[in-house]
């Protein structure tokens, strides 16, 4: 079964056409500044991925088109034909409380999907852009929308409420919701394969850092907290992102240099994090090369953003009332041994036990805790589009 991948942004598209049964990946690729100058990459398996630019795409559809051309095209496709597309999995970031998990795409559900439009302006609309390009383009091929948020729908009330008055609930649904959860979803169950107990027995911390970071306690396989909340400015500090602090700065510094509320979540969402922290970059790789020449500032950011995913932790263990494994997955969390030191250390009395030459790996499955480590620690590459197909296979059939 051929599962095409969409992931649609306001002027990008990432794209996989994949087998989920056998986890080959025929072909993937990028369409970059939609609308404006095109441009367009396309990796089939096992060759050199080709790039082209200045390709006409002043909408989503020649984007869509462009990808469908080259998955049949002589020489460079990968299948004979469009029929032999099962099925279009849609990543969609906000499903809010209407879905708990992946559906079939129909009127009703792009209707519910607008609604929340509201929750995620900056990805929701965009992803409905791409889903509309691909029903046009490919009429009577199924279609599967899966959410970031839906994973996090078994969080219990005092976990996803905030302590406002409680109308902004009823009224504007206002709570935590999280995001990743595809991510989260797909590491803890291979979490589960790799440690060889069923995931209803388990009690796991999943540490998707990156870019964009978030922790989630997945108690059973099922969500029951996470960091990132009513946005993903939550939680832990990242790339460009503050993360959690106090609501009275905001009112402190707009007063103070006469900023709106729009310029202070600028400076939130693109000026914070390590990189407002470091002064240096919002990329990890950055900050080591300067704090390994003596840059305090970069060191600091590191401290901090290590520090701040401890404490979730920490945190998460006490909530879930124990943890039989940490997972480390996403670009930082995957690939730099000195984060996930940092925040493994001083977890001892948890039973977290470090190996250090387990730890220096980067980008495959590792059981990287000693061998008398009472709590495992993991590190798992993330793989949202193949979960995404998964899902997608599953509705289809």
């Amino acid at each position: 079964m051929n599962i095409l991948v969409i992931n649609a942004g306001s002027s990008s598209l990432k794209y996989q056409l994949l087998n989920p049964e056998t986890q080959q990946v025929l072909a993937k690729g990028l369409c970059e500044r939609i609308g404006i100058d095109g441009k367009f990459t396309y990796k089939p398996e096992g060759k050199e991925a080709i790039k082209e630019a200045d390709v006409a795409m002043p909408t989503h559809n020649e984007a869509i088109k462009a990808v469908l051309d080259a998955l049949v095209a002589p020489g460079n496709g990968v299948i004979g034909s469009m029929k032999e597309i099962d099925a279009v999995g849609h990543r969609v970031v906000h499903g809010g409380e209407k879905f708990a998990k992946s559906v079939l795409i129909t009127e009703e559900v792009m209707a519910a999907i607008e609604e929340c439009n509201p929750l995620a302006p900056l990805h929701n609309p965009a992803n409905i852009i791409g889903i509309r390009a691909c029903q046009e383009l490919m009429p009577g091929t199924p279609m599967v929308a899966v959410f970031d948020t839906a994973f996090h729908q078994t969080m219990p009330a005092a976990a996803y409420m905030y302590a406002l008055p409680y109308e902004y609930y009823e009224k504007d649904k206002v709570r935590r919701y999280g995001f990743h959860g595809t991510s989260h979803k797909y590491v803890t169950q291979r979490a589960a394969a790799m440690l060889g107990k069923p995931i209803e027995e388990l009690k796991l911390i999943s540490c998707h850092l990156g870019n964009g970071s978030s922790i989630t306690a997945v108690d059973g396989g099922k969500s029951v907290d996470t960091t990132m909340g009513f946005t993903p400015l939550a939680g832990v500090p990242m790339g460009t992102r503050s993360g959690d602090l106090d609501a009275g700065i905001l009112q402190y510094l707009m007063n103070k240099y006469g900023m709106g509320i729009d310029e202070m979540l600028n400076v939130l969402n693109k000026k914070s994090g390590v990189e407002g922290l470091s002064c240096v970059s919002s990329d990890f790789r950055d900050l080591e090369a300067a704090a390994a020449k003596g840059d305090e500032k970069a060191a600091l950011a590191q401290k901090k953003f290590a520090y701040e995913v401890k404490k979730y932790v920490g945190a998460y263990a006490a909530a879930m009332g124990g943890v039989d494994a940490i997972i480390f997955t996403a670009g930082v969390g995957e690939n730099d041994k000195a984060i996930r030191s940092m925040v493994c250390e001083g977890l001892e009395y948890m039973g977290v036990k470090l190996d250090a030459a387990a730890n220096d790996v980067r980008g495959k499955e590792a059981v990287i805790s000693a061998a008398d480590s009472k709590a495992k620690v993991l590190l798992i590459p993330t793989n949202e589009e193949l979960m995404i197909a998964i899902d997608t296979a599953a509705l289809v059939k």
